[in-house]
């Protein structure tokens, strides 16, 4: 079978161990950042599977129906950006499970926060250009820190928090609070009490359509203006243009983000990048390398299991039935 791995970056996939499982099948990687169908349905006329790091890339109906020799597309976590129904109508496995814990993704929070309340990434460069020091940045212990959604990575952020003396307050999905009270976290009374207390406030919610926009533009005006807002799930909780505006507002008084809507994101003129109020990263969340041999390790697997004809995490078991 031809493999293909599309949108590794960092070109970091053939440096990892679980390659060598893989040693029986051809498998290419592209490291570049293409969207051009013609040119994508020309990399991919000869792909059997192709492996998908997370959601970089959309897979439409129109690319689908031009990938004759396509038989299974395999991921770990959601695929809002796979057109499942245009893969099940032509006999497409789409195989994908639960993700694992992202303890990266709850490190990088903690690098982001501490890297905004300290006000690092400003005095660092001012140091380099031959400055000394002119801000007193922020402490964590005694202040609160909101959770937004108390799911694997917020669980993992909150005991982060306790660890360096935070109060810990959280809101989330009624079963998900109960978890919190449960775990001995304090749960806000309101969700507009969660923007009103924190010092710093993280998000962690599942990128969904009823999701889509939860942060409004009203919720950050509630925050404090020495508070922190933290993302680094997705862009598009956030309600459009709601954090620069808020920013330029003053509230709240700072932001560390790690997702955009347009991503990768190289545009250096972007609002957000030009606040000096922002610390920013690359959506470098989950890549960390013990993660993504974890990531892949997982999606060869399953690529192995399909060729010997035992295929499993189908989410679209018709597909299965579907003559070719």
């Amino acid at each position: 079978m031809n493999i293909t791995v599309l949108d590794d970056y960092t070109d970091l996939v053939r440096t990892l161990a679980c390659v060598s499982t893989l040693r029986e099948h051809p498998l290419t990687v592209y490291t570049d950042c293409e969207r051009n169908l013609d040119v994508l349905a020309d990399r991919l006329k000869d792909t059997d599977v192709l492996v998908l790091l997370r959601e970089r890339m959309r897979v439409s109906a129109e690319l689908i129906t031009r990938l004759p020799r396509l038989k299974m597309i395999t991921l770990n976590g959601p695929y809002p950006h796979v057109d499942v129904d245009a893969c099940t109508a032509r006999g497409i496995l789409v195989c994908s499970e639960h993700a694992r814990t992202s303890y990266a993704t709850a490190e990088l929070t903690w690098g982001l926060i501490i890297a905004a309340m300290r006000d690092i990434p400003r005095q660092m460069m001012r140091l380099k250009n031959g400055q000394w020091q002119n801000r007193t940045g922020m402490g964590l212990r005694g202040r609160t820190l909101g959770i937004y959604g108390y799911g694997r990575i917020g669980k993992q952020v909150a005991g982060y928090g306790k660890a360096f003396g935070m109060a810990v307050l959280v809101w989330s999905r009624e079963n998900a609070r109960a978890q919190a009270q449960s775990d001995g976290y304090e749960v806000a009374a309101t969700r507009e009490a969660l923007f009103d207390e924190a010092d710093v406030l993280s998000v962690h919610v599942r990128l969904l359509p009823e999701t889509r926009g939860l942060v409004t533009a009203a919720d950050l005006a509630r925050m404090k203006p020495t508070a922190v807002f933290v993302n680094t799930s997705r862009a598009e909780l956030v309600a459009g243009g709601a954090l620069v505006a808020a920013l330029h507002a003053g509230r709240p008084g700072a932001a560390a983000v790690d997702v955009y809507e347009n991503e990768p994101m190289t545009n250096a003129n972007d609002p957000l990048l030009q606040l000096d109020n922002v610390v920013a990263t690359p959506h470098l969340g989950y890549m960390e390398h013990d993660q993504m041999e974890n990531y892949f390790s997982d999606q060869f697997r399953r690529v192995l299991a399909y060729a010997m004809g035992k295929p499993y995490g189908v989410v679209n078991p018709a597909a299965l039935d579907v003559k070719r």
